[in-house]
């Protein structure tokens, strides 16, 4: 955008030479500043706006081009000086975008466009939008060049904040104004010039053309790939590669495509065929390829479910992009100088927060929670409106609050560890077993909650941000997790999660969405899911800290969903169940433990079917992703039934009903595979047989079972 940005002072510069009413030593003091100012020659510039100046001293527009020179006589590195300079001439002709209201405010047009200019480079994308869209409304009697640039800006921005459908409309209109631009300088326009000029005028049109051409092309191409649509981004994709060959921005969208059509090794050899060494740097794209590289391919990795190679580049990525900041001057030497002494169009190159997002979801899947928990502790503090990012937080609080995949909060670590030791010889030999911890919890003694450490406390106000960033009383769909998406021209490919690879799936234009940075919106299918998968998380969190009323609530409200997959009602039923007894309502807690309520433990709509359906498009055979469910989870309905009988004999036992918690035992053994057997069942069996008076031959047989190695969680 730095380029459109010299374009807009370019038109600035024209502007103020052909304001109605300007004598002829006005104009040529304008025509040489705007000379000057072509040539690089800032100085100039700015000593003929000053001599302007003091004729005309009250036309703002001597003002901003002065407040433009100067900008660019810095290296465009005092962006928030000029955007104060702006902010000051605007309240000076005391007009605001807001009271747009005909073609007669069309005339301050310019300053507009500059401020949007700014919001953009500072990540400011709504005040952008509504400024951009504000002059959309009278594109018809600007130049077709300057038309272009705010179109092209408000394509940007579209893309930018995941609104692909309103990206394209804009296109359409685009390649109407290059189709009607080419019509015109096919006819002439029948002046006196030379024909050596007006050839030279042609040629250098029809270059302007061509270059909005290539340019709509890969617009197109990201927003086909935000939407998931791959019939028509295959076509696109090959427009691209005729236009723009083999260069790093092409080779990069293709193999952004080819990651959503699942054909991984065909990425990475896109990737790798990129020479990113000829690339501009990001003192002229905005855009540190490199960084993107080695993050493309991290979220390919992950893809393929080669979490640690994943990781291995993401930390790359992140090298990368620190040794850019400190090319730069990025020095994080305070919010107050945050926007001096970089180069507006550089503003953008930090990808930083969206790498330590990336990181702490691979971290989270190789069973790293801590590192994890650091890394998107960093990033939370950008993207703070994000609920999926505060459930991930919450979800490493978890996992490091919980152990290994073969720990439970309150059950033993395995069943190796039920017996503790062995006292006596002879008929005296007695067995010990391991006593059950009444309070596995560690509190934080002494310290808030609200310390941003990996506790289940912290996990509690994490999964509290997260329901209220959602909206209420709206039925949606979602998917548990997404990733980041570097969003550039250069194609940068997503992160995925734990069911998904894609960020969104295909939009319906005018849907409503949840903003979600840096990944994508949670549009409206996507936001029920999400919170079906927080309220199973509080109510866990909650059962961890002893709040068994509070667990019974998010409970009760997670069964109440209108749509909610199988394994999350399986563990619904299983939370309000443990709450229940906790409080002494047992035969609550017996209805919540009917094996018939389970009927299913899928985890919902697989992601490929939901991300890319019919449009896929694709004859070649995609690879696997390498992801699996966790081993710990019921992986059928018999072994999720087989866990209610166990709990189900549980309750019984405490009501004293052993024939009942004997029937229930013996029944859930039959369903699953001796090894499969948690350890929690094997005491209770053996609890039942001394209930029953029988101190030998069973309880040897139940003793023997705890030489199973294997186990599965309940």
């Amino acid at each position: 955008m730095a380029e459109s940005n010299a374009d807009q002072a370019n038109d600035m510069k024209h502007d103020s030479a052909d304001s109605p009413g300007v004598s002829d030593q006005e104009k040529e003091m304008a025509t040489n500043a705007f000379e000057a100012f072509t040539a690089g020659n800032y100085d100039e510039s700015l000593k003929q706006l000053e001599s302007l100046q003091e004729l005309n001293k009250e036309d703002y527009k001597i003002a901003m081009n002065k407040a433009v020179a100067e900008f660019y006589k810095t290296g465009q590195a005092t962006t928030g000086t000029l955007k104060q300079t702006l902010m000051t001439i605007k309240n000076q002709v005391h007009s605001a975008v807001e009271d747009i209201d005909g073609l007669d405010d069309v005339e301050n047009s310019i300053l507009y466009y500059n401020q949007a200019i700014i919001h953009y480079h500072m990540r400011q994308y709504s005040e952008a939008i509504s400024i951009g869209e504000k002059l959309y409304q009278f594109l018809e009697p600007f130049e077709e060049k300057f038309a272009q640039a705010v179109c092209f800006l408000l394509v940007d921005l579209y893309l930018l904040t995941f609104q692909p459908e309103k990206a394209l409309h804009l296109l359409t209109m685009l390649e109407k104004l290059s189709v009607q631009g080419s019509s015109k300088n096919g006819k002439g326009d029948g002046n006196n010039s030379t024909a050596k000029e007006s050839a030279a005028q042609k040629a250098e049109f029809a270059a302007i053309i061509e270059a909005a051409k290539s340019r709509i092309h890969h617009y197109k191409v990201r927003a086909y790939i935000q939407m998931k649509s791959l019939k028509a981004c295959k076509r696109e994709i090959k427009s691209v590669m005729n236009t723009a060959g083999n260069s790093a921005p092409s080779l990069f969208l293709k193999s952004n495509f080819e990651y959503l059509r699942g054909n991984y090794r065909k990425a990475v050899k896109l990737l790798n065929s990129s020479n990113i060494a000829e690339h501009p740097g990001p003192l002229k794209t905005g855009e540190c390829v490199r960084c993107m590289f080695w993050n493309n391919l991290g979220c390919i990795h992950f893809a393929m479910g080669k979490h640690n190679l994943g990781i291995f580049y993401f930390k790359k990525a992140l090298q990368e992009n620190d040794h850019t900041c400190a090319q730069l001057g990025d020095g994080k030497n305070g919010q107050a100088k945050k926007f001096t002494g970089i180069p507006m169009c550089a503003l953008l190159a930090n990808k930083r927060y969206e790498l330590l997002y990336n990181c702490g979801i691979q971290l989270l899947h190789i069973g790293r929670p801590l590192a994890a928990f650091e890394c998107l502790m960093e990033a939370v503090q950008v993207y703070h409106s994000n609920p999926r990012l505060w459930l991930r937080l919450a979800e490493c609080c978890i996992a490091a609050n919980k152990g290994s995949s073969e720990q439970e909060t309150k059950g033993l670590p395995s069943k190796k560890g039920i017996v503790q030791s062995i006292v006596g010889q002879g008929y005296h030999r007695k067995i010990v077993l391991a006593s059950q911890s009444t309070q596995n919890t560690t509190y934080s003694e002494g310290q808030s909650a609200a310390i941003p450490v990996a506790s289940m406390e912290f996990a509690a106000i994490c999964l509290r941000n997260a329901l209220l960033l959602l909206p209420e009383h709206q039925q949606h769909e979602s998917k548990p997790d997404n990733g980041s998406k570097s969003s550039s021209q250069s194609g940068s490919t997503e992160s995925g999660s734990e069911n998904s690879d894609a960020c969104s799936g295909k939009g319906q234009e005018g849907d409503k969405f949840i903003p979600a940075a840096p990944s994508s919106p949670l549009r409206k299918q996507e936001v029920e899911n999400l919170r079906c998968c927080i309220l199973a998380c509080s109510a866990y969190v909650a059962l961890a800290l002893g709040d068994n009323l509070m667990a019974l609530n998010h409970a009760d409200k997670l069964l109440h969903q209108p749509k909610l997959s199988g394994s999350l009602k399986f563990l619904g039923h299983l939370y309000a169940a443990e709450a229940l007894i906790s409080l002494d309502r047992i035969s609550d807690a017996i209805a919540h433990l009917n094996p018939e309520n389970v009927t299913d433990v899928s985890l919902g709509v697989s992601p490929s079917e939901q991300d890319q359906g019919s449009d896929k498009g694709d004859l070649e055979p995609v690879e696997t992703s390498g992801k699996q469910t966790p081993l710990c989870y019921p992986s059928t309905v018999s072994s999720a039934r087989a866990m209610m009988l166990f709990n189900l004999g549980s309750a019984y036992c405490l009501r004293s009903e052993y024939e009942k918690a004997r029937k229930c035992l013996h029944q859930a053994a039959s369903m699953v595979n001796p090894k499969e057997i948690p350890p929690e069942a094997i005491l209770l069996g053996v609890y039942l047989e001394l209930q029953n008076g029988i101190f030998k031959a069973h309880i040897l047989n139940y003793i023997k079972m705890s030489n199973c190695s294997t186990t599965v969680a309940t």
